[in-house]
């Protein structure tokens, strides 16, 4: 069987990879340093005393199933990266260009949360399970739109 690959330095990367987006769009976000049960970012308006709470997920291969696992719905939007590092099949590991810049989908928690397959022990989420996932990507208006922010 197989060993696990440890992508606990990915996951973090992947958080703040979604933070540098959020603060370059001009949203005030910050990294919940503690184990926050259901988000791993908080981004607020203090303007108009909005806050939004989001959680991270991440897929380290460039050839992933097109899923990823989520049990806690606790947020308000789930940001999917796909980092994109490599291949982790064999036969495709030999083939050049299994690495290129992540791909980021910004959903709505509830749009996931109906997405969830639910033969799934583990609370996975496939894409394409989801109503065209496509129109979610690089989405940070979503998370302006929420917090009441004007659009950039």
């Amino acid at each position: 069987m197989a060993r696990r690959m440890n992508t606990t330095l990915e996951s973090e990367g992947a958080e703040f990879l979604v933070l540098g987006h959020l603060l370059i769009a001009g949203i005030e976000a910050t990294k919940a340093y503690r184990n926050f049960e259901g988000f791993d970012l908080y981004a607020t308006n203090p303007a108009k005393g909005r806050t939004c709470r989001i959680q991270v997920k991440s897929r380290w291969a460039t050839d992933y199933d097109g899923g990823f696992l989520i049990k806690n719905f606790g947020s308000d939007f789930v940001v999917f990266v796909a980092l994109n590092r490599g291949y982790t099949s064999r036969r495709l590991r030999a083939r050049a260009g299994g690495r290129r810049a992540p791909d980021f989908y910004v959903f709505p928690t509830r749009v996931v949360e109906r997405a969830q397959y639910a033969r799934s022990r583990w609370g996975k989420v496939f894409l394409r399970h989801m109503d065209d996932a496509e129109r979610y990507r690089d989405r940070w208006d979503l998370i302006r739109r929420h917090l009441r922010m004007p659009a950039a």
